[in-house]
């Protein structure tokens, strides 16, 4: 890739777009394109159209896209399906129309079967059935899969697809209406401490397993992708290591400082029993995350305390 190269990123100021624009910057990238979802909402095929036949892209990242946790995933399974549907379908198609060298689009680990062996493999993608919480999200995440080796085969596009497992990091969502189990617990127990309440509430059992990866290594990871692999397929990224919700939970709970309880509630589903990425594929290539979980929550848990009304609003 030539440094001054014109690079789209999709989702620039999420979480994951944010990462990869900063480590791109780092890496000595400096010609960005960059548009707000009031900008253009590429959810509408003439715009998007018309943004790439203008601007000419040569790089694309695909990371904007609808997202939520278990919640709102589950009560919005329309919008989900339709709006990230939407979202890669066109940005994926005029890539191809618009001649661009390289595109990575980036899913998510609950594109698996809810009951696939453990560790995940990539091998294991459309082999039983998927969590039903989240179907319409991984459903359009498997096609924007599909289509990237779709527009591999038939019209010979360098698009690769990368599937990161549960990720936390700067400028994540914590929203209790809609945030993923890692910032959602940040602060309830963040406002507990505050509040010196004495417990805080966790939804499910506590049982399932998760893999957290900090957005700094998604990061470092994509941009590897971009300078050095293109196979069809998809491949997994993550840390290759997993811990139950109730160690999570009592992770946060010593990062934060609060002294009370914590209360599972079993009436509020637990999801998939367990989501650990097997990352043997990325490994031999020579990439492995850095970042070790408790170094993570401290750091993200310290950019919470710095700024507590602009992040819980986002």
């Amino acid at each position: 890739m030539n440094i001054h190269a014109p690079i789209y990123i999709a989702g620039h100021r999420g979480m994951v777009g944010s990462a990869i624009m900063r480590r791109l910057r780092e890496a000595g990238y400096d010609n960005f394109i960059l548009r707000t979802s009031v900008e253009l909402d590429l959810r509408n095929q003439v715009a998007v159209a018309e943004f790439f036949a203008e601007i000419k892209p040569e790089y694309v990242v695909l990371a904007a896209a609808k997202v939520g946790g278990i919640q709102a995933n589950n009560i919005y399974r329309g919008e989900f399906l339709y709006d990230n549907l939407m979202i890669q379908s066109n940005v994926i198609h005029h890539s191809y129309l618009n001649g661009v060298k390289k595109l990575l689009f980036l899913g998510s680990s609950c594109i698996y079967p809810k009951m696939a062996p453990q560790p995940l493999q990539e091998e294991s993608l459309l082999t039983g059935p998927l969590e039903n919480t989240n179907e319409p999200y991984a459903i359009a995440k498997i096609a924007g899969i599909k289509l990237c080796d779709a527009y591999r085969s038939q019209y010979g596009c360098n698009f690769i697809s990368a599937m990161p497992t549960n990720l936390y990091g700067p400028h994540d969502n914590y929203n209790l209406q809609n945030s993923h189990v890692l910032p959602a617990l940040i602060r309830k127990f963040h406002e507990a401490k505050k509040a010196g309440l004495p417990e805080v509430e966790v939804w499910g059992t506590g049982t399932p397993r998760r893999e957290f990866l900090h957005a700094d290594d998604l990061a470092d990871a994509c941009v590897w992708l971009l300078e050095n692999y293109s196979e069809p397929g998809l491949i997994n990224i993550g840390t290759g290591e997993d811990l139950s919700i109730k160690e999570l939970a009592e992770l946060v709970k010593r990062t934060v400082g609060y002294e009370g309880d914590i209360r599972f509630n079993p009436e509020y589903p637990d999801g998939t029993p367990r989501k650990l990425m097997d990352v043997n594929k990325l490994t031999r290539h020579g990439w492995k995350a850095r970042i070790g979980l408790e170094e993570g929550v401290a750091a993200v848990y310290a950019e919470f305390v710095a700024q507590p009304d602009a992040v819980a609003n986002r």
